[in-house]
Parts: structure tokens; sequence; C-alpha cells
């Protein structure tokens, strides 16, 4: 079996506050980081139990993961497994890297978001220079408010040119919609920029989540992915091929889909081969795309 998947625990605390997040400002007390600790431990078991699959997987917490051990020491775990293609994290990079010194960096990548009101620019970079160094793929990106666009130009001037960067649009509702001005501005940062400012339209669209690509929350329930909330089954009961034999309609059942983990399955957007192995970890192998 060939398998992404996307999981996430129920840690939700994060060492950053942002106004825009509502998770940064909630504290998982002991008892609760304890259940999150001992899910990702089950988990890990049975990735360890699965040889012969090819799986990838990319924790997405609500929270900051990497400050944690067990997250730390899960990665570097997995990513000695035959059966791991690759594994990623979303992180705000705050944690020094060099938790990575005991891992299989080949099979290791980071989605980094640089959060310039929560840490200083050169801080960030050192960290990002250390993935480089120690061989660790990892995306940069950041949120496009506009009180950051020269921010967000700084450190895209400051970044190796090999470097993918990304943008997060503002679509929420706290900004008005880019002007074409901003936009250009924010596609000479990320020429895939322009996918991400759209709700795609996604009723009734085929789409590769629930068949090759899944969500995997603490408990073990299987979704086709974060934004459909309907179980298609239980990792540590009925199992995954059930599950995945139970997903055959691969039709979005949402009417729209806005998020870069979301959307960039939706089959007629083509974005699987713009990513291509990369696409855990948001690093396009090809972006000479056409918007």
């Amino acid at each position: 079996m060939k398998l992404d998947i996307l999981w996430r625990g129920p840690l939700m605390s994060c060492n950053y506050g942002c106004d825009y997040c509502p998770f940064g400002k909630r504290v998982d007390g002991t008892a609760e980081l304890e259940v999150d600790r001992a899910q990702l431990e089950r988990f890990v078991g049975w990735v360890e139990s699965r040889v012969g699959d090819t799986l990838g997987v990319l924790f997405t917490p609500w929270g900051e993961a990497l400050t944690r051990r067990w997250y730390r020491d899960a990665i570097v775990r997995l990513s000695h497994l035959p059966q791991i293609r690759r594994v990623a994290a979303q992180t705000n990079l705050s944690t020094p890297p060099g938790w990575l010194r005991d891992a299989a960096v080949d099979k290791v990548a980071l989605w980094c978001t640089y959060h310039p009101e929560w840490t200083e620019r050169p801080r960030f970079l050192s960290h990002v220079a250390e993935l480089r160094a120690r061989g660790v793929s990892a995306s940069i990106g950041v949120v496009g408010f506009r009180r950051f666009f020269a921010e967000i130009e700084s450190l895209r001037a400051d970044l190796p040119a090999d470097t993918y960067m990304w943008v997060n649009a503002v679509k929420d509702g706290s900004q008005s919609p880019y002007s074409e001005a901003e936009l250009s501005r924010l596609l000479a940062i990320d020429r895939l920029a322009r996918d991400n400012t759209v709700e795609h339209p996604s009723l009734g669209q085929a789409c590769r989540s629930g068949a090759d690509v899944v969500s995997i929350d603490g408990d073990g329930v299987i979704r086709r992915c974060h934004f459909v909330k309907a179980p298609i089954g239980h990792l540590y009961e009925a199992g995954i091929e059930a599950a995945l034999a139970q997903s055959l309609c691969r039709a979005c059942p949402n009417d729209h889909c806005g998020c870069h983990i979301g959307y960039v399955h939706l089959d007629r957007l083509g974005l699987r081969q713009v990513y291509g192995d990369g696409i855990l970890e948001r690093i396009p192998t090809q972006i000479s795309r056409t918007s």
C-alpha cells in the first residue's frame, strides 16, 4: 500500500500567540499532553508495523509540535523506517534544529512558517541555515498580511534562491482582497500564490483524498481529509484498507476548498503534478505553471 497520512493529535498549545490564530492562546495541561504523547506513540507503533508499505506522514498539529520532545523523537524514529518515504511537520521553526542530528535527514522535511511578530528574522534564518547544512528539505512561508509585505520581501531576499517560499493569502475577512498590484508583489515571491487566494469550488469534484491521502486524528479516526468531518474508518479497528475501500466515491462533498493541504489534491487543479514528491512539505518540483 502506498499512502500519505496527515496526522493531527489533540495538541493545541503553541509558544506563539498570533492574534489571527485561535489556537495560539491555548495552554494544554499535563493530562492533555500525556494523552497527546500516548496517541502519537500508538500511531508510530502502527507505522512501524506496516512493513512492505510505502508511507508518507505529515504532522499538522493545531499547536506547535516541535517544542514537544515526543514529536521530535517520533520524527527521528520514523525517518529510519524503510516503509517511510517522507516524514514532515508544520512548524514555526522556533526550536533549534540540532535534534535532527540523529535523523535520517534524507527522509525528513519541514513546512516552516515565519511569524515576524514573534521572532526576529536573523534568528529564524539561522535555523533555516542549519536545516540546509544538515541536508533537511524545508519550505518557508508567511501569512500574507499587508503589514508583513516588506518583511516578506526581505525574507525572500535573505533566503537562498533555491529555497521555495510560499505565501498564504489572508481570506478570512480580516482584510480586504488584494489589489492586482499587491498580488503582483506576492507572485514575485511565490509564483503559486494565486492558487491560495481562491476558495476553490469543489462540490462534486474529483479529489485524491480518501484514495491515496487521508487524515487521521489522535484517536485513530480516519477521514478523507481535515475538512470532511465524516469518518471513513478507524485505524486501530477495521483498519486502513477497509477505510479506503469504503471511500470509493472520490467526489468532494464540500462546496469550496480554500486550504492548501486540501485543494492541492483536487484533480482539476493539477497541483499534485506541480508538487510531485514534495507534496507533503509543500515544495514544488516545478513552478513554471501558468495561473
